[in-house]
């Protein structure tokens, strides 16, 4: 399988991710500003960490971020595309330590609040780990090189 074949299978799987993310971002948006009522209440969606305003903002440029990665991923040509083995070990990395933060996060709230069980006030721990899939296959997008430049080093 040559390189370009399998650096393009990385962009539908970044795409769904994104998918996922913005549909996050939309659903507490049409709470917070429309009061929609069938999806689940605000408290449901944030940790109350960063005001709304301020995260609503972070979560756009996050968004605009994302999608500009895709596009040079799905082209594989542009910025975001140039292979970086010292990014990609980061972000495999991160990417790990991030999601072993939110499950730990995940255990410490089930033990914490048991009246959250089993899936009160998840969503912010669920799209967390949405965002560390992101930059996991991301990474793995930047270590597609070592499979072709040293087989025996194959992620």
């Amino acid at each position: 399988m040559k390189a370009r074949s399998i650096s393009r299978a990385h962009g539908p799987v970044l795409a769904f991710l994104t998918l996922l993310f913005f549909l996050r971002v939309l659903g507490q948006a049409l709470v917070v500003f429309f009061s929609v009522s069938w999806l689940p209440s605000d408290q449901q969606w944030a940790s109350g960490l960063i005001p709304y305003p301020t995260l609503l903002a972070i979560q756009v440029v996050m968004l605009i971020g994302m999608v500009k990665i895709i596009s040079d991923v799905w082209r594989s040509k542009g910025f975001f595309t140039q292979t970086r083995m010292r990014l990609a070990g980061f972000l495999v990395s991160f990417s790990a330590i991030y999601a072993g933060s939110m499950l730990l996060r995940y255990v410490i709230t089930m033990i914490l609040r048991p009246e959250m069980r089993w899936f009160g006030a998840t969503i912010p721990i669920f799209f967390h780990f949405v965002l560390a899939a992101f930059l996991y296959t991301w990474g793995k997008f930047h270590a597609r090189e070592v499979i072709f430049a040293r087989p025996d080093r194959a992620c």
